[in-house]
């Protein structure tokens, strides 16, 4: 179990040194922050598919922010290890290597949250296991988690981790949201069963469920196509429209409606989602203290069945 407190969302700070600029930035995390935020979500590997970029972008503007404000003690920083090209995989070494690297991008001593970003099968489960448990107990991180696991690879990694007395993984990170889920059957069981803790990234879908893309609509965004693509999914304009129901009665925002059905999913602690602008964070804050009636999140969740073919796992 974790013993870490992420708020009503998750500050997901993979825009940060790509759509947002650091000025952009630095008014997002402040926004997040005088708002009641907790924790930032980011990795070293943030943006280096932007042109320009290496990767470690976002935890450096990440790290010049919270020296410049001096707020570090009331922040949570998660980040993650094995995507970054000059740093790729789960071996021991570069796990190491990684870790020191983000700490100084990030003008910290400790992360409080360390992902595996992916599996990695090149690698003998034991030495990652091992190596994260390391650096939690050299004081660099607090917890650890694994993201884009599956269920199996999971579940052996927990085994090893109370086999040895390693440092087990107390949260996921994967594909959630009101379009996207699969993982409702294929790992959500298992997360239950083992008293892992759910952090869904893509929570508003590139921003399809913010309620801007609708039939007709392209706006100009990065992730236009990713997200103007689910309008061609069956039940998709139903579903907007369930939201606009919905965020009309409570006089809040599609994309808050969309958070707080998530948060409310079974075992998420929070929601992630970005900001580029600084609009767009009082939608996210919104979702704080929204609170969905059982008849609410009952529609959402027909509306969703449609799109997604699920049904409740």
């Amino acid at each position: 179990m974790t013993n870490l407190t992420f708020g009503p969302v998750v500050l997901g700070g993979n825009v940060f040194g790509w759509t947002a600029s650091r000025e952009e930035s630095f008014a997002v995390l402040d926004a997040f922050l005088e708002g009641g935020g907790v924790a930032i979500d980011t990795a070293d590997s943030y943006m280096q598919r932007a042109p320009g970029n290496s990767g470690g972008e976002s935890e450096t503007i990440i790290g010049e922010w919270l020296e410049s404000r001096g707020v570090r003690d009331r922040v949570q920083v998660h980040t993650k290890v094995f995507s970054k090209h000059d740093r790729p995989g789960l071996s021991a070494s570069n796990v190491a290597l990684a870790v020191d690297e983000s700490l100084k991008r990030l003008r910290t001593d400790h992360v409080d949250l360390l992902y595996a970003h992916r599996d990695d099968h090149d690698v003998p489960q034991e030495e990652y296991v091992e190596a994260f448990d390391r650096l939690v107990r050299a004081g660099k991180v607090r917890e650890v988690g694994a993201s884009n696991f599956s269920a199996g690879r999971l579940s052996s990694a927990l085994d090893l981790a109370a086999e040895h007395g390693w440092t087990p993984f107390t949260v996921a990170q994967d594909h959630w949201n009101l379009v996207e889920r699969e993982l409702e059957h294929t790992l959500v069981p298992t997360l239950r069963e083992r008293g892992i803790v759910e952090l869904p990234y893509f929570s508003l879908a590139a921003g399809f469920l913010t309620g801007k893309y609708r039939p007709g609509q392209t706006p100009d965004s990065a992730r236009s196509e990713s997200a103007g693509a689910y309008l061609a999914k069956q039940g998709a304009t139903e579903l907007l429209t369930t939201l606009d129901d919905v965020a009309g009665a409570h006089g809040v925002s599609v994309a808050a409606v969309a958070l707080a059905w998530l948060r409310e999913q079974d075992p998420v602690g929070a929601p992630i989602a970005s900001a580029r602008t600084l609009e767009q964070v009082a939608p996210l804050l919104e979702s704080a203290t929204l609170e969905l009636s059982r008849t609410e999140l009952d529609a959402l969740t027909s509306a969703s069945d449609v799109v997604t073919g699920s049904a409740a796992a």
